[in-house]
């Protein structure tokens, strides 16, 4: 619970922030929204970045970090769900992460169900007759850690940041609940805690990631479908992986730069 001086400080900014600046911010998105077809990056190249270094030579001093996301292994087993849930302390009924399920079916349409934390197998989400199925597989959704961040941009009181290594976050103690942020991020990740009454997101775990361990989500996929790690170290199970496949990111065509690529996404989810 707040105390009456940081609720009443908070209430004021928030209003104030509103009246002055809000319908100007809001309007501070990405200038440069591409017509072109949907980014696709090829077996070993990395978007912005950069090719990883060659072979035998050593990750830079300060790291860049990256997610991969293989629709192809995930499962939507949950537990990846579960694990961000306890570890990060979110909310019931709120996520900073969740999982989506695809079906494409004969007749042309697109199903999509959300998973639940219990996982897909033994859930409540109606069956589909296997016979009307073309295909279908999970898509796991967490924040795409954008360079150019709408987010970031919006916020009034510069309560979204950025770190060192480029994830960004939240700083809590600053941020006054107006939620622009929350409207401007086009991915749909960003919430307002409805314990803490701030902004809330995924951040990779930051605080785990700082003490050279994997995010909670990773750690606990049963498949290797979350693959974490820096995209400027060629040893790295993420820069393997990204150097063998091609990847996609989501909604490539604001500008946005995701940070977070996909294995095996179709048109559908783009």
């Amino acid at each position: 619970m707040f105390d009456a001086a940081e609720e009443s400080r908070r209430s004021f900014l928030k209003h104030a922030t509103t009246v002055t600046i809000g319908a100007l911010s809001l309007t501070i998105l990405p200038s440069t929204l591409a017509e072109d077809e949907p980014q696709v990056t090829k077996p070993g190249q990395l978007p912005i970045l950069g090719n990883p270094p060659a072979a035998g030579h050593a990750a830079s001093p300060k790291p860049v970090y990256g997610f991969l996301i293989d629709t192809t292994r995930c499962t939507g087993a949950g537990k990846c769900l579960t694990a961000c849930r306890v570890e990060n302390k979110v909310p019931e009924g709120q996520s900073r992460t969740w999982v989506e399920r695809y079906a494409h079916l004969k007749d042309g349409s697109v199903k999509v169900d959300l998973v639940p934390e219990t996982g897909y197998a033994g859930s409540e989400i109606p069956p589909l007759d296997a016979d009307d199925v073309l295909r279908a597989y999970f898509v796991p959704k967490l924040c795409n850690q954008c360079v150019e961040a709408p987010c970031n941009q919006v916020c009034p009181v510069h309560a979204s940041i950025k770190s060192p290594e480029g994830i960004e976050l939240i700083d809590t103690d600053r941020c006054i609940g107006c939620g622009y942020c929350v409207q401007a991020c086009p991915y749909g990740i960003r919430f307002m805690n409805q314990d803490t009454g701030v902004a809330d997101k995924c951040n990779w775990c930051y605080h785990r990631i700082m003490r050279n361990e994997q995010p909670a989500c990773v750690e606990a996929c049963p498949t290797g479908a979350r693959v974490f790690g820096r995209l400027d170290d060629p040893e790295s199970e993420l820069a393997k992986r990204l150097a063998t496949v091609p990847t996609e990111v989501l909604k490539q065509h604001l500008g946005t730069i995701p940070l977070t690529r996909y294995i095996g996404l179709c048109d559908e989810v783009t």
